[in-house]
């Protein structure tokens, strides 16, 4: 590998965007190959990005040399098969949230990222938003301890479209990808395994097959408890709010900000070196492949993640 990571991109919608801009601000590293379904469009991606190769079919671009590593922003029901052909084409691949849309997808990809030794790293970009760094950072130093969280993810979208409001080719999901967020987070910023979930669902939608309105219960090992409420229903405000309760205070977290519970803004422009999560994730995928280490958020340590999601799903599914 060259002193240059070479980098294919999948998926050129709207967190394609976000990881495109976000590599233009890291040294050493140089998207060279952009795919997606539209060809047309994607041409004018690359031609504003100066990527040089374009293609709608992924196979093409691992079969590059110049390749080093891959970032998939694809449908999340091509993940783990996606990760796998990258990990077996030698390439190493940090993939979109979620890693896979069942147990034994993502449980596949671990068991492949380990007989290769490739890096491999799911893309929980809450672990790096600069606000949960800095909560993260004061669990660790014992000046903080999460006694709950409370979580708030609303959408408005009663039609299959993206988060530029244009229309998706695939189903979006409230568990597998909305909730993979935070159960993933919660056992992170606590530091300690979920031992306890549950959740209801409402209706499901008759079209797009999927539930518009969830609720998920989890407890950590160490007692600290997580209430997540997430909607595709909801018209306003939309995103993901956190609430964090502690032993010494409350915070709210809203994506990179951070406020006390008394709405005033905490300064976490010192945390990382930028203030967006998305460079930030990727910035850590890139140090682990020049470094030779296992990232924050290698799909090794996510995998508890899916096991929770897994055994949520079974408990809906039952009824």
């Amino acid at each position: 590998m060259s002193s240059t990571i070479k980098v294919a991109l999948a998926g050129a919608g709207a967190f394609g965007i976000k990881h495109l801009d976000g590599i233009k601000a890291i040294d050493g590293v140089e998207v060279v190959s952009l795919v997606s379904r539209e060809l047309d469009k994607t041409r004018e991606t690359a031609a504003q990005y100066g990527i040089g190769h374009v293609t709608t079919d992924l196979a093409e671009s691992l079969a590059r040399k110049e390749v080093d590593a891959v970032i998939l922003c694809t449908p999340t029901q091509m993940h783990a098969a996606q990760t796998i052909a990258c990990l077996r084409a030698g390439k190493h691949v940090q993939c979109e949230i979620p890693l896979a849309d069942s147990l034994a997808g993502a449980a596949e990809v671990v068991a492949l990222q380990k007989s290769t030794g490739l890096v491999a790293m799911a893309g929980h970009t809450r672990r790096f938003n600069p606000s949960h760094q800095w909560v993260h950072s004061r669990v660790r130093s014992g000046e903080f301890n999460i006694q709950q969280m409370d979580v708030q993810t609303y959408f408005f979208r009663r039609t299959n479209m993206n988060a530029l409001g244009q229309a998706r080719s695939w189903t979006d999901h409230l568990l597998w990808h909305h909730a993979a967020h935070t159960v993933d987070l919660f056992a992170y910023q606590c530091g300690s395994p979920v031992v306890k979930a549950n959740a209801i669902q409402g209706p499901i939608h008759p079209t797009l097959g999927i539930a518009m309105d969830m609720s998920i219960q989890l407890k950590a090992a160490n007692g600290a408890i997580c209430t997540l409420s997430l909607s595709f229903n909801n018209d306003g405000p939309l995103g993901t709010f956190f609430r964090y309760i502690g032993d010494s205070g409350t915070y709210l977290a809203r994506y990179d900000d951070l406020f006390t519970g008394k709405d005033e803004k905490v300064d976490v422009s010192k945390v990382a070196v930028s203030m967006n999560g998305i460079e930030l994730q990727d910035r850590e995928f890139f140090s682990a492949i020049k470094e030779g280490r296992e990232p924050n958020s290698s799909v090794a340590q996510v995998l508890p993640c899916y096991q929770v999601l897994h055994d949520l799903e079974r408990q809906l599914n039952a009824g």
